[in-house]
């Protein structure tokens, strides 16, 4: 008589791997190694948001940030992680994987003091409610996209096109000044860099079919917690023209 519970009763196909708990090793192995590949992707993001939190919040604090911002310098502090973001993308075939990291580390401070510009317009406690928010939003929407079976290469190619319009509309109303506009841009940039949350999760997540087990794994988790980083931050700026209470 045969015990229906009974592992050892299950069998594998000609050709195939074992079977564990109905399900092929290999599968096992490759979702374990999934997990981790994401795990590792969302602590390095994490970790350069609480870096350049930190820097932004101590740059503020100390008096550095209200005189630097009044200077020509602002410009070279805004314009430095845009640098860092170029270098990693362009040099990322002839970087080794240390250097890879150290310019995410760098990135991650330049962002900071780039940030810290936020605390001399907004209250602090609208600047933790609105991250908290989007930390929030961003956790559903990461989940959405590692899980849905949708696929949202599509929805990336029109959101990639709208960021390029996005960055054409607040250059133009540097000139127009206009508050209406203002206030359509952060608009569309929450939605715009809420889709590209789930679609680049989606991404990172099919890209490890790909790398795993080869050298370009540890670049790509970099590159990854990079374009994660971007997402979030574009997020949390934008919902804080709404949310963000002026001094």
């Amino acid at each position: 008589m045969s015990n229906w519970n009974d592992p050892r009763t299950t069998r594998s196909p000609f050709g195939a791997g074992p079977v564990l708990n109905g399900q092929a090793a290999g599968n096992v192995v490759m979702d374990q190694g999934l997990r981790r590949y994401m795990l590792s992707i969302y602590n390095y993001m994490a970790s350069g948001v609480l870096l350049s939190g930190i820097v932004a919040l101590l740059f503020a604090t100390s008096g550095m940030a209200a005189q630097v911002m009044a200077t020509p310098l602002r410009w070279v502090i805004a314009l430095t992680p845009l640098a860092f973001v170029f270098a990693m993308s362009f040099g990322l075939q002839r970087m080794q994987e240390s250097t890879l990291k150290l310019l995410f580390w760098l990135f991650s401070v330049s962002m900071g003091l780039s940030l810290s510009a936020i605390f001399l317009v907004y209250t602090g406690p609208s600047i933790a409610t609105t991250f908290f928010a989007t930390a929030g939003a961003f956790a559903g929407l990461s989940l959405y996209g590692y899980t849905t079976k949708r696929n949202l290469s599509g929805m990336g190619s029109f959101l990639t096109m709208g960021v390029i319009g996005l960055i054409i509309a607040m250059l133009l109303n540097l000139w127009l000044q206009s508050g209406p506009l203002a206030l359509a841009i952060s608009a569309l940039g929450v939605l715009i860099f809420a889709g590209l949350t789930a679609w680049d999760t989606q991404r990172l997540r099919d890209t490890y079919y790909y790398v795993a087990g080869t050298d370009m794994m540890g670049k790509v988790v970099i590159m990854g917690a990079l374009s994660l980083y971007l997402d979030f931050i574009n997020m949390f700026q934008f919902l804080l023209s709404f949310l963000g209470n002026r001094d």
